[in-house]
């Protein structure tokens, strides 16, 4: 079953149970920088990262540099954000200490 794109009052709760996420101006994304100590860190995060969006068949938008991941979430088939995103959000953080 696809995931259903999800209505702004769900959204609004949901991004009120995580830290640093912000709504993109459209509404259809929600984007957070994690940033560490060093490269190794970062690749760290993004390692576990992916081994989740593996599981999840859902996988983020993401730029590197150095020590600093820019990550956006958004389900492309849907349209918007869905409950895939705020899951793996959830992932993101626990793995972003």
């Amino acid at each position: 079953m696809r995931p259903q794109k999800l209505d702004t009052q769900s959204i609004e709760n949901e991004l009120a149970k995580l830290s640093g996420w912000t709504l993109r101006e459209d509404g259809k994304a929600m984007l957070k920088t994690f940033k560490f100590k060093n490269f190794s860190e970062a690749f760290g995060f993004m390692t576990q990262c992916a081994l989740a969006a593996e599981k999840l068949d859902h996988h983020p938008e993401w730029f590197n540099v150095y020590a600093r991941v820019e990550v956006t979430l958004s389900t492309h088939d849907a349209g918007g954000l869905t409950e895939l995103d705020f899951k793996l959000a959830h992932r993101m953080d626990k793995a972003g200490g």
